[in-house]
């Protein structure tokens, strides 16, 4: 059932062409409620790993928390993002986030990262005028 943001596979793969590798940092606390299990979330991140390298956007990691409430990992806290910058020596200053809720952005400033709130409909736009700065 999963229905992609228009324009967001392209806008990954721009993203990629322009020098950026991609990470996924995301939430899952369906985990937690007892709604699917992890292995269902690694399922869902296969296929959109497949899909996006199919689509010119390969995803160097998926992150999740699948923690609810607690978690050390669960946005707006930066666990997942840190993880990220420690794993793969992630320039900071020359990365950002793209997130569609405010803890996105705050869990990516909370590590120095440069986080943007996407409230349009289409990712592909949203990118462009990102990398344009």
């Amino acid at each position: 059932d999963l229905q992609w943001v228009d324009g967001a596979k392209e806008a990954l793969k721009l993203a990629h062409d322009s020098g950026y590798e991609l990470i996924v940092v995301t939430n899952q606390s369906g985990v937690a409620r007892g709604y699917y299990k992890e292995t269902d979330v690694q399922i869902l991140h296969d296929y959109m790993g497949n899909e996006l390298f199919k689509a010119g956007a390969p995803i160097l990691h998926f992150y999740y928390c699948p923690h609810h409430k607690d978690g050390n990992c669960r946005k707006p806290k930066p666990g997942m993002i840190l993880q990220a910058i420690k794993d793969f020596d992630v320039d900071v200053e020359h990365s950002f986030l793209i997130g569609d809720s405010q803890r996105d952005v705050d869990a990516a400033e909370a590590a120095g990262v440069k986080g943007y709130l996407f409230t349009e409909s289409n990712l592909l736009h949203f990118m462009k005028k990102i990398l344009k700065h």
